[in-house]
């Protein structure tokens, strides 16, 4: 995770949620008045936000003393503590709300990709996210999905090439979308080539695709179509794939399988903020 990064993106999230100040915290104490509080688990799952809550913190208090007890991705029982953070009230109960949020949502994200990958139970098959994030949380997010076990996709249109039904229709075919890219772009990216149906399949293999997806294909469409594919290709499995259903994969022989509910139908991870001034 990009410390820089997230630190800007605290300040934003502050700047929306508190404005000019917090009327109520302001009114009520002063910067001697201090507390202490505690992140603890209401519910089983894995854990991420150490930083969230470090940087957090120490935005509005640079003396705040904080404590972990878990590590991005370990995995915490209900009703064990998480961490412990001392400091300013005004601080702890202006940075309590966005750190939360956040770390909720991020520890539901890892507890729901280790979910997923102990539903396909498969050691030659990755589990990875897709471009279906919140706007504003992808490297968040994408990086909840590393500590959950999984693996990231391309993070956006950037940093990789997916040539996708539209892209083809628009270029008349898969053949000229590829030699339209591979006269564009860089020898260091690759290149996914979407497929619905085996003539799609051996026009992306004969055009020197480096990776196909088998976009909304079953199990067994994807066993017979992989066999069209050489070693050297990257797979990957995807679309109406879900925890109910990805262990029917298990044996399709894909690379990877992308999800996009890790990331855009998730349940946060129940976990609290308890304050008070003992031992403060």
């Amino acid at each position: 995770m990009n410390i820089i990064m997230l630190e800007e993106m605290l300040r934003h999230f502050y700047k929306e949620d508190i404005g000019e100040r917090d009327l109520t915290s302001e009114a009520l104490f002063t910067c001697e008045d201090r507390g202490e509080g505690t992140f603890m688990a209401k519910e089983s799952g894995v854990f991420v936000g150490e930083q969230i809550i470090s940087s957090s913190f120490r935005l509005f208090d640079s003396t705040s003393e904080i404590t972990l007890f878990k590590k991005d991705g370990e995995w915490v029982e209900r009703g064990e503590s998480i961490a412990k953070v001392k400091g300013q009230m005004k601080a702890l109960l202006g940075a309590e709300r966005v750190a939360l949020n956040l770390i909720q949502r991020l520890s539901g994200i890892a507890s729901l990709t280790k979910e997923a990958i102990a539903t396909l139970n498969c050691d030659t098959t990755k589990v990875c996210d897709t471009r279906k994030t919140t706007p504003g949380l992808r490297m968040l997010e994408k990086y909840a999905v590393t500590c959950g076990g999984g693996s990231n996709h391309r993070f956006g249109l950037y940093d990789g090439v997916m040539i996708k039904d539209n892209h083809i229709e628009f270029a008349g075919s898969i053949t000229e979308a590829l030699r339209l890219v591979r006269s564009k772009v860089g020898h260091m990216i690759k290149i996914e080539v979407e497929t619905e149906s085996l003539d799609q399949v051996r026009e992306a293999v004969a055009a020197g695709a480096d990776i196909i997806m088998f976009d909304n294909r079953t199990p067994q469409e994807i066993i017979e179509l992989i066999t069209h594919v050489p070693d050297c290709i990257i797979t990957e499995a995807s679309g109406g794939i879900t925890l109910a259903n990805i262990a029917d994969y298990r044996n399709t022989g894909v690379d990877y399988i992308s999800l996009g509910f890790l990331t855009h139908s998730v349940k946060s991870l129940d976990i609290s903020f308890n304050v008070g001034t003992k031992g403060v």
